[in-house]
């Protein structure tokens, strides 16, 4: 009986990594989060928005960041599907975890959240190098705004921002609008110029900077103004998700439930943007809005209903296609008037915008060219804050055989016109010639 259990406990450690809840393509919020954190003490401290997560069928495991057992795969499978490092003062992860082991864990197409603070470790500051931005080398640097600041009992140093300055995206912030500033305290960062697919999420007015809040500037800050990123989101080309803040205070219970006042303005909100703001961000961060799929990819002549295994040039043809967004729950059809398809051999020979029936169906059709060789039905889609669709599929496209050609030429009539006069003058002249005295 004692053997029984021992191969029973043995096979359950192996089917582990394939037994836990993972990203698919059919459900992609059915997905298991790690939480490392600096302290127990944060997870009763931020527990709303963890609730959040876990009312919206995330299993979350929480662990400390240098706890010596954390790991992200085990025997080659990834254990997670996200992971989320409110440990902004952890010098050194535990386990088999370090800065690399993340990064691979991002290129495999899995989604992180960064939370950093004032005390942002080396290591944290190197993970969100990694991810394309830089947050203040001053390692005592806070964001500092004494026009949109919070107003508070206390005056204080005017580091408590009241931010306001969202991005334009429903795909990323929902379609509800977030009436309330959402309160920030923490470290800026700057966007890396080369990264083309980081996003600022919320910045910092044209009045903030970078700087100690403690002693007097004796240089010009080096982040200044709108350029300061207080929170930025990646989506890497594999469709990978990262969100990166500078405030790990912004994510607590106290933030979420705070009242607001921004400096200047007459309104107090009862409650903070805070919990509307992460929790609508949350929903784009792990899939639940703005993740697109494409099915049932169709082409075939006109008439017809079978795909052919070439086509012929001048023949008119049919291109199909189902996309799809993932509400949350369900699929929903996707609606747009902006997905097109390239026919495409070396650059497009053609370019057209398929038209959808607001049922997921994009479809078009076209005249193939009047070139042969090998050709790709190509769809690259890219839009802000979606996942993009990369659609290849190759077909040959062949000449006329020698005898599909028409028998007579309409165009060719001069010509034809033109020999046979010729044959005519020619025996006209003969028989003047021979017969003439």
């Amino acid at each position: 009986m004692r053997k029984f259990w021992v191969i029973f406990v043995a096979s359950i450690l192996i089917l582990l990594p394939f037994l836990c809840s993972s990203f698919s393509p059919d459900t992609p919020t059915d997905r298991r989060v790690l939480v490392l954190l600096d302290d127990f003490a944060i997870k009763s401290s931020h527990s709303s928005y963890f609730n959040s997560l876990k009312s919206r069928g995330f299993d979350l495991d929480f662990k400390l960041a240098d706890d010596p057992k954390i790991a992200l795969q085990r025997y080659g499978q990834y254990l997670y599907d996200a992971l989320i490092l409110f440990c902004p003062s952890v010098e050194r992860f535990g386990g088999s975890i370090d800065v690399a082991a993340i990064i691979n864990f991002v290129d495999s197409g899995h989604d992180l959240v960064i939370a950093a603070d004032v005390n942002a470790s080396d290591l944290i500051r190197e993970v969100a190098t990694e991810c394309g931005v830089d947050f203040d080398e001053d390692p005592s640097a806070m964001v500092i705004d004494h026009t949109g600041y919070s107003v508070s009992e206390t005056e204080g140093d005017h580091t408590l921002i009241a931010s306001d300055d969202f991005i334009k995206s429903d795909v990323i912030l929902g379609s509800k609008k977030i009436t309330a500033p959402v309160l920030f305290q923490g470290i800026g960062h700057s966007l890396n110029p080369v990264n083309s697919l980081v996003l600022k999420v919320l910045s910092a007015s044209p009045s903030a900077y970078s700087a100690n809040p403690k002693s007097r500037l004796s240089t010009p800050p080096s982040l200044t103004g709108s350029a300061i990123s207080l929170v930025s989101v990646v989506q890497a080309r594999n469709n990978a998700r990262i969100l990166i803040s500078g405030s790990l205070s912004m994510f607590s219970n106290r933030f979420f439930r705070s009242g607001v006042q921004k400096a200047g303005s007459t309104t107090k909100h009862e409650k903070s943007g805070n919990e509307q703001f992460l929790t609508e961000l949350s929903k784009w961060v792990f899939h639940e809005r703005g993740h697109l799929k494409a099915v049932n990819v169709k082409h075939y002549k006109v008439g017809e209903t079978n795909e052919p295994a070439l086509y012929r040039i001048n023949d008119e043809l049919v291109y199909s296609v189902e996309v799809y967004e993932w509400s949350g729950s369900s699929w929903e059809p996707y609606v747009a008037d902006d997905v097109q398809v390239q026919f495409y051999m070396m650059s497009p020979y053609v370019l057209k915008t398929l038209s959808n029936d607001k049922k997921g169906l994009y479809s078009t059709s076209f005249k193939v060219p009047d070139v042969y060789g090998v050709f790709q039905f190509k769809v690259e889609y890219q839009k802000l804050g979606y996942t993009s669709l990369s659609l290849a599929k190759q077909i040959p496209v062949r000449p006329y055989r020698h005898n599909e050609y028409e028998r007579f030429i309409p165009t060719a009539y001069p010509y034809y016109g033109a020999a046979f006069s010729t044959m005519a003058g020619f025996f006209i002249f003969s028989f003047v010639h021979l017969y003439n005295k």
